[in-house]
Parts: C-alpha cells; structure tokens; sequence
C-alpha cells in the first residue's frame, strides 16, 4: 500500500468515524431533549395554563421559536447552544398542552396518545434506516420540503380565520408527509456528511418528531370517545 492510498484511507475512515460519531450525538442528544418535552407537557397540562391563540398567539408562538432557532444556531458549537435546545424542547412540551388537554378529555385519551407516539416511533425508525442504508440520494428533497412547509403555514394561518375541519384535516396529513420525509433528508446528510453539527442536527430532527407527533394525535383525535 503506498502512502498516498494509506493517507487516503486514513481520511476516509476519520471521516467516517466523524460522521458515526455525529449521528450518535444527534440521537443522543434527541432521546434527552423528550425530557423537558414531556416536563413541559406535564405542567402545561396539570397548571392548565394559558397558551397562545388565534392570529397573534401564531405570530408570537413564530417569534419565540424563531428566537429560539436564532440563538441555537449562534451557539451550536458550545454547551450553551444544548442548554437553548433543551430550553427550547421544554417551551415546545407547553405548547402542546392544549392538544394534550383535550385529548385526555376522551375516554381513551392515554391510548390515543400512545398510538400518536408509537405511529412518531415507527415513522423515525423507518425513515432513519432508509436514510442510513439506501444509495439513492435525497439531497434535491430539501428546496421541495422547505417549500412544502410554506406552503402548510399559510394554509394553517387562513385556517385560523376560517376554522375549517377539512382543511385541518389536510393541513396534519400534509406535515406528516412533508416532516416524514424531513427526517429522510436529515438523516442521510448526516451520514453523508452534510451535517456535522450535532446540535443543528437535534434541532431538525426534533421539530420533524413533534409536528408528526401532533399531527398524527389530532387525526387520531377524531375517533376518540367522550364516553
């Protein structure tokens, strides 16, 4: 092996190894920051507490999270840009407790919620591991998906002037398709090396879970039983 195949070698397996070591941060990091999800869920939901509403609870629920997306990204390469992702994932858990709330006001509440999880779980599981074996390249996915999500805001702004059923019907299918292939897309630039920042990372995974998970609890949500 001549020196130059060993230089090469060394960098392809260095760069391997970052990549490994990237992606078991990210899902590291991902499994911890469901602990102040669900804290937040917890005291959202037992407080009762007040959340956004209507038109201007929509652009102040957008300021904060963009905030929020601001700040993580200054400090993704330090432990503060954690503590802001972790900050974040709590204010994310009391914004889903009204859904959480009404919900449990079904009599099978408790199970709606853990079909809604084992439905986010399955999809994670599924899109991760075709993301991590497949050769296809999902790269071109990114402008379409960012363009999708555009898309879904404003159809969920004009939803809240006309409190339509259908659409909002449409607006949940339309974001468990469109993040679903999100996590397709994150995943396989970790592992091609497209993203090397685990915090970054989290974060795109993270938003990916919880609007699968919210969307899919509130189709769910139209079969419970108020029995």
């Amino acid at each position: 092996m001549t020196p130059m195949t060993q230089n090469t070698f060394g960098m392809s397996a260095g760069s391997q190894a970052v990549r490994n070591k990237v992606l078991r941060n990210t899902y590291m990091l991902l499994a911890i920051s469901m602990i102040p999800t669900v804290l937040g869920a917890f005291i959202g939901v037992s407080l009762a507490l007040p959340m956004f509403s209507g038109f201007m609870g929509f652009m102040i629920f957008m300021a904060i999270a963009f905030g929020f997306f601001w700040a993580i990204e200054k400090n993704k390469n330090s432990g503060v840009g954690v503590a802001l992702l972790l900050g974040f994932t709590f204010f994310m858990g009391l914004m889903m407790s009204p859904l959480l709330t009404r919900t449990l006001g079904f009599s099978n509440g408790a199970q709606m919620i853990m079909m809604a999880f084992g439905g986010t779980a399955s999809i994670l599981a599924v899109m991760a591991t075709i993301a991590s074996t497949t050769k296809r390249d999902f790269s071109a996915m990114g402008k379409w998906l960012t363009a999708g999500v555009v898309v879904v805001l404003l159809a969920a702004v004009a939803n809240i002037f006309l409190g339509m059923p259908a659409l909002s019907i449409a607006i949940s299918v339309l974001v468990i398709g469109i993040f679903s292939a999100f996590i397709l897309y994150d995943v396989q630039r970790i592992v091609n090396g497209g993203e090397t920042n685990y915090v970054t990372a989290t974060l795109s995974l993270y938003l990916s879970i919880y609007n699968i998970f919210t969307s899919l609890l509130s189709l769910i949500g139209l079969g419970g039983s108020s029995d």
